[in-house]
């Protein structure tokens, strides 16, 4: 399957643009210490829609070093004290400067088109760009793909991410998503 997939980055704080209030019901919750076991039920909840699948098969300890690296940390939306979504930050320093990679963001099905998404990444880039005990941070970038949600990369666009790569390649992807609920372990 042809994927084609975008790296886009921020360079500084004040290109940001986004909401500045979350829809009404929904709060952001930041963490740094998720397990392993909530990080894979998050990943799978919502990427199984998406073909999120580079994951499923990673072990407990392959789950515990990503979640160790240093600047790892978690934004998770809720509504009624159910997970709506969640945007997973990663850092990689270079000499006395660091970047930040937004490594995981998306929502839940059924809270898709109700805001939300706009408003969590505004708050995950925010975070990106906010330095504690590392060095500063010279850059936030992502990837997105053509097999991401419908509106990823303009949503990504939006709040003021730049496109500067571009690739096609050929991918083995399951011909259509597992769905969520084989995504979390389900039969």
């Amino acid at each position: 399957m042809k994927v084609t997939t975008w790296t886009l980055e921020m360079r500084s704080p004040d290109d940001l643009r986004g909401p500045d209030q979350l829809p009404e019901g929904l709060t952001v919750t930041e963490s740094t210490s998720v397990t392993p076991e909530f990080a894979r039920f998050l990943y799978g909840l919502v990427g199984g829609p998406w073909r999120w699948t580079d994951r499923l098969d990673w072990s407990r300890q392959q789950w515990s070093e990503d979640l160790a690296a240093p600047g790892t940390r978690f934004l998770i939306a809720y509504a009624d004290g159910v997970p709506q979504g969640y945007l997973q930050l990663g850092a990689s320093s270079i000499g006395q400067t660091r970047d930040m990679e937004i490594k995981y963001f998306g929502l839940v099905e059924s809270a898709i088109g109700r805001g939300l998404g706009s408003a969590l990444l505004t708050r995950g880039i925010e975070r990106a760009w906010q330095t504690t005990g590392l060095p500063k941070v010279s850059r936030v970038w992502v990837h997105t793909c053509s097999l991401d949600g419908p509106v990823a990369l303009r949503t990504y666009r939006a709040r003021g991410l730049n496109v500067v790569d571009e690739v096609v390649t050929d991918e083995d992807y399951p011909d259509q998503p597992l769905g969520s609920w084989m995504s979390t372990g389900g039969r």
